[in-house]
């Protein structure tokens, strides 16, 4: 009996010394949480490879798009930049009635700054770094995107959402472009990623209200996007003082003191842009003057251009999407409807609710099951002619010609004259100082709204297309004002030559 009570403790005491091991629970719920701690620290969590991926490929998007799309591109960021660093560049006439802020400016100005210190400050490192740094934030946007969906999804919509917004030619075209269009996309991602959505439990309120009142800031109509969901969220609140005391209240301070701050700087003068800019294009509707089209222009022809091939996923997603996504369904319609109710339209206007609209897309391709690979390999192709059409041969003549007026910088003329530029085109058809980088000489025909009220008056541009040889007459009396070299369209070559070789 003795020993058999001694063997049973040595067998107790050997087990007890053995590590114990637990059973792994096989839970569904228990598995997600602990994917979700592992990978949700930070933004973009282990995603290493992914944004490696996505700066590649956009860095690719940039160098392939070498086309002209919109003036303000150039006209309302990389020439102002110029002007702030090396005090020559033209400031178009907004920026004399004080309707746009420095503050994006003031991000591209940065780099501009550090290649002049470092005397790196080539025409073509003026061009592409700025480019390029567009790039950055768009491919983190990419990331991002994905991120925001694998943690409210699942990473199968996560990655036909990143499939989608990869492929669509729209965001090909404009993500890589400095305009604030393109910087409010950004920006719908990020504040997505922080933005609390009805039914989970992640979510920032006062990172996502700071970086709204940011793209507030940058351009102050990106707050009708965000509209719906701000009342969205205010209305979900428990405590709704609280919310307006210590997050909202805070981040529009800072934000708008930010931009009050930098134009205080740059205009010489407290001026509060924002209100300037609603006023002038909302309230006074004075943006007709560039355009105006029918009330139903983004439904009929905007939002499915945009969307391209991808519009019938999109639709497919909103019949698909869970109940919490559908406010992000409201603020789509609500910022297309707010939109047309504007006279002067764009497709660029409606850019920054791609983002959003992919998220309906990728839903659509995740649930799609016999048809899949053919309605990718669909998506892909269709998006593919489109990108390479848009990026390498639609409208780069205005690009193209810039080449040809930075070499007036280096070469020397037979005469010893100083090289004089007019450009009769459109106005604003082309980049200008930031693209040359050469304080040259350069003149084009101006198209400044009339703001007196004056129903009678036509900008000089309309004057010079409407009679062109009786404007040049008038323009180009004298001998001596005749610069050395013209940029026009081939179809004024003929009447351009006649006079030209008429007053030589």
């Amino acid at each position: 009996m003795e020993k058999l009570r001694n063997s049973f403790f040595r067998a107790r005491r050997s087990a007890a010394s053995e590590p114990v091991r637990l059973r792994k629970r096989k839970s569904t719920l228990y598995a997600a949480e602990c994917s979700n701690s592992e990978q949700g620290r930070g933004l973009f969590g282990p995603n290493t490879y992914l944004i490696i991926f996505s700066v590649a490929l956009r860095s690719v998007n940039c160098l392939l798009v070498q086309t002209s799309f919109v003036p303000d591109e150039y006209w309302q960021t990389l020439e102002v930049a110029h002007n702030m660093v090396f005090k020559y560049g033209y400031l178009t006439w907004e920026w004399k009635e004080k309707l746009r802020g420095y503050t994006y400016p003031l991000i591209f100005a940065s780099f501009y700054k550090l290649l002049q210190i470092f005397k790196k400050d080539t025409v073509q490192l003026l061009i592409w770094v700025p480019r390029l740094a567009q790039s950055f934030l768009a491919a983190l946007a990419d990331v991002t995107l994905y991120c925001v969906v694998k943690k409210q999804a699942n990473e199968e919509v996560a990655k036909w959402v990143y499939f989608s917004q990869l492929c669509s030619w729209f965001t090909w075209y404009c993500s890589t472009r400095t305009i604030t269009n393109s910087m409010e996309a950004v920006l719908t991602s990020f504040i997505f990623y922080y933005y609390p959505l009805q039914g989970t439990k992640t979510g920032s309120s006062s990172k996502y209200l700071a970086l709204t009142a940011f793209a507030f800031v940058v351009r102050p109509t990106a707050v009708i996007l965000w509209l719906p969901l701000l009342f969205s969220h205010f209305w979900q609140e428990a405590k709704k003082l609280d919310l307006l005391l210590y997050k909202c209240l805070p981040a529009g301070c800072l934000s708008l003191g930010f931009s009050l701050i930098v134009d205080r700087i740059f205009y010489g003068e407290w001026v509060v842009v924002q209100w300037n800019f609603l006023r002038f294009n909302v309230i006074q509707n004075l943006g007709s003057f560039y355009g105006s089209h029918s009330w139903h222009w983004y439904f009929t022809q905007g939002f499915p251009v945009i969307m391209g091939t991808h519009l019938p996923f999109f639709i497919h997603g909103c019949l698909l999407v869970p109940k919490k996504n559908r406010i992000l369904l409201i603020a789509v319609l609500w910022t297309i409807i707010v939109y047309s109710f504007i006279s002067h339209k764009e497709f660029r206007f409606i850019y920054p609710a791609m983002p959003i609209c992919m998220v309906f897309c990728g839903y659509s391709l995740a649930n799609l099951k016999i048809w899949k690979k053919r309605a990718v390999s669909f998506l892909f192709l269709s998006n593919v002619c489109l990108v390479l059409y848009t990026g390498l041969i639609h409208q780069r003549g205005t690009l193209d010609v810039m080449q040809y007026a930075q070499k007036l910088c280096t070469d020397t003329l037979l005469e010893k004259e100083e090289p004089s530029l007019f450009f009769l085109m459109p106005c604003h058809s082309t980049p200008f100082y930031s693209y040359v980088h050469c304080p040259i000489k350069m003149h084009f025909l101006e198209c400044p709204p009339d703001l007196s009220g004056n129903n009678t008056y036509i900008d000089e541009a309309d004057l010079f297309f409407k009679e062109p040889l009786t404007w040049l007459n008038i323009r180009f009396s004298a001998q001596a004002s005749l610069p050395t070299h013209l940029v026009i369209f081939n179809v004024l070559e003929q009447v351009c030559t006649h006079l030209f070789l008429s007053l030589s």
